[in-house]
């Protein structure tokens, strides 16, 4: 749902704070055509309002040595829900899990996962994923190229 008080100058505001997080309150305030003080004011708003929950640097996996991206879709033999948050929990707990969604479909849920080799991949699914709680099934789809990695979300149609 959208944020019911978001205005154009805060989305102008995240637009440009996804682009570059590094900004300083006087470039962003030029940026997006204000002054600094109320800049400065809308972005601790939207950060209060949880709009904005942190600052990140974006990593290149390559260059960290982590060649191999890949998606696991999981099945749980349980759909409790006592049992899907032992699962969430484990996978919280996973370094080589990178994200983690509840998905609806033929699947309960779908790991994004990074290793730096395709045997570090098959060690990690076969000694760590499979042997997490109530696992029941699961399929590994391999990424071959990335056109389109996460970096920003598309807060213009969130805009009112």
């Amino acid at each position: 749902m959208p944020h019911p008080d978001l205005e154009p100058a805060d989305t102008r505001i995240l637009i440009a704070l996804q682009e570059d997080g590094r900004l300083t309150n006087q470039d962003l305030a030029d940026k997006v055509g204000l002054s600094t003080s109320p800049c400065w004011r809308r972005v601790r708003k939207l950060e209060e309002d949880g709009v904005i929950q942190g600052y990140k640097a974006v990593l290149d996996r390559r260059r960290l040595g982590l060649g191999v991206l890949a998606f696991i879709r999981v099945k749980i033999d349980s759909h409790s829900e006592a049992e899907a948050e032992a699962f969430s929990n484990e996978v919280l707990r996973l370094e080589e899990v990178i994200a983690c969604y509840s998905i609806a479909g033929d699947a309960d849920f779908l790991l994004q996962v990074v290793a730096t080799d395709l045997d570090a991949y098959a060690q990690f699914a076969m000694a760590t994923v499979r042997r997490l709680p109530r696992i029941k099934e699961m399929q590994t789809t391999f990424v071959l190229k990335e056109i389109k990695p996460l970096r920003s979300l598309p807060v213009g149609l969130a805009a009112p």
